[in-house]
């Protein structure tokens, strides 16, 4: 059995792994206005979150503007609002971005968002090129799983390739995309369709990048990867060990990868939000801390524990704190930092791990057989797969083959639950109201021709991405630069 650090990194990436150094710890967080989501940062970074996670809000993530028809009543309730480079500016306020690594949870509108983050930085004095962190951009796993897609998948894959060349420019320590599984096991997947579609999107992403002529070793080191930590102990942490010895076999056998970072699968974890009730909330402080541990023995990158009362709402200032609290137990407290893949050697993990392999391979040869994962979006395949096995799960909870402690099993008699986060509904319109004002002080003639020349450079098969910079920086808003690429695109409809 190979040693951690060495190919094909089942038992990890590195070769001490948290001996040396820690996971990086972040708390997903993001909601209402700039202004009170750059608290929520300032008061995690004051308990020792190691990376900032940002969660935007749905208009922001569809393309649309705070005052949108169709944004009412949404604006800041899942995450912050952010419409312009004013915004972005307030969200990072005394937060020294060169400084710290951030991760921002965002798709359709990746290409906006970062272009806003790397302005930021640059008036903050910051190089761009030493900028750390991650964009989601993972526009196929929202066709399959997710839904916050806006433009078809072949246009959307453009958006992403140009952004992976400009990148590798302009911010080359920024990892370009975060290849997700865990929305698709959140939908409902297996543990074994988390990694097979999770990998076959991989695989759609590297062959587009490599068909516009970057070379895989020039951009593969910066894909990363975002996996759900479910309930299952011991299927988890082979989940992980699997994902990588799996992925490292197909960038070298079947891209040719020659650089051992481009062999690497680098993994940000989650706790399975789909798994926490509302009923007995405190509970999931233990569902928490066995998936975070799950994640951490499978060798994670980065970690964000979820918080109890998530089941209710937004995760209140103190189940954040808990939640953090769980990650530093684990990691200053518990011991499994003290050896790299402390379970490597056991029959059991060890026949575990090859069974997820060898089941995942299957699915990706079937998919490469309908023509890539493209075309098994397309033909609803990894949606029925999906709905098939969520369909399953739920039979056997109603059933009570599956056990969910306080649901269908030890369940009690109900007291008042506990106060929820709520989002100051008055906010809203103050976000409207800074966005009209941002809209009168700007040069419209400097937005339009900016906007103008984004529209060209989609139809004419530019490099995107100069153009999106551009048009931010003349404070072009979120909603009008996707609307330009609206023009050119169009926008995907379900079939």
């Amino acid at each position: 059995m190979e040693s951690p650090g060495q190919f094909p990194y089942t038992r990890g990436i590195y070769k001490d792994m948290y001996r040396t150094r820690h996971w990086t710890m972040r708390q997903y967080a993001g909601f209402g206005t700039a202004e009170e989501s750059n608290k929520r940062y300032q008061y995690l970074l004051s308990q020792g979150i190691t990376g900032l996670s940002v969660a935007f809000d749905l208009p922001t993530q569809m393309g649309l503007d705070s005052d949108h028809p169709l944004a009412k009543g949404e604006v800041g309730r899942v995450g912050v609002a952010i419409c312009s480079l004013a915004d972005m500016e307030l969200l990072f306020d005394k937060i020294e971005l060169e400084k710290v690594s951030t991760s921002m949870t965002i798709n359709s509108t990746a290409a906006i968002l970062l272009a806003l983050y790397m302005l930021v930085a640059r008036r903050q004095g910051a190089d761009p090129k030493k900028l750390q962190g991650t964009i989601q951009n993972d526009i196929l796993k929202e066709y399959a799983a997710r839904g916050t897609y806006i433009y078809p998948p072949r246009a959307a894959m453009r958006i992403i390739t140009d952004l992976f060349a400009w990148a590798q420019q302009e911010m080359p320590e920024w990892n370009t995309i975060s290849i997700s599984g865990y929305h698709i096991r959140e939908a409902g997947s297996t543990a074994v369709q988390e990694v097979a579609f999770t990998l076959a999107n991989a695989i759609a992403y590297i062959d587009a990048a490599v068909k516009t002529g970057l070379a895989v070793d020039d951009f593969a080191p910066r894909l990363s990867f975002f996996f759900n930590a479910h309930n299952d102990f011991l299927q988890e942490i082979a989940k992980f060990r699997a994902a990588r010895r799996l992925y490292s076999k197909i960038m070298r056998d079947r891209f040719g990868a020659k650089d051992p970072k481009s062999m690497m699968l680098r993994f940000h974890a989650q706790t399975a939000g789909s798994t926490l009730t509302a009923q007995q909330p405190d509970v999931n402080l233990v569902r928490v801390t066995m998936q975070a541990l799950a994640a951490v023995l499978g060798g994670t990158q980065s970690l964000h524990t979820n918080g109890r009362d998530e089941a209710l709402g937004l995760p209140t200032e103190e189940s954040a704190r808990l939640a953090l609290r769980t990650q530093q137990i684990i990691a200053y407290e518990s011991g499994v930092t003290a050896e790299p893949d402390p379970l490597g050697g056991s029959e059991c993990i060890e026949q575990l791990t090859s069974e997820i392999e060898t089941a995942a391979e299957r699915y990706i040869e079937r998919i490469d057989g309908m023509g890539g994962a493209l075309a098994a979006i397309e033909s609803g395949y990894m949606q029925s797969e999906i709905q098939d096995a969520a369909y399953a799960t739920q039979r056997a909870i109603e059933s009570g083959k599956q056990i969910v402690v306080g649901v269908n099993k030890f369940r009690m008699e109900e007291s008042a639950p506990p106060p929820a986060f709520r989002v100051n509904a008055a906010m809203e319109l103050g976000q409207c109201e800074r966005l009209r004002a941002v809209r009168a002080a700007r040069s419209s003639s400097t937005v339009a021709k900016e906007l103008s020349a984004l529209e060209a450079a989609a139809r004419n098969g530019s490099n995107l991405m100069p153009h999106i910079v551009a048009s931010a920086e003349s404070m072009a808003t979120v909603g009008e630069i996707s609307d330009r690429l609206r023009a050119v695109f169009g926008e995907h409809r379900e079939s």
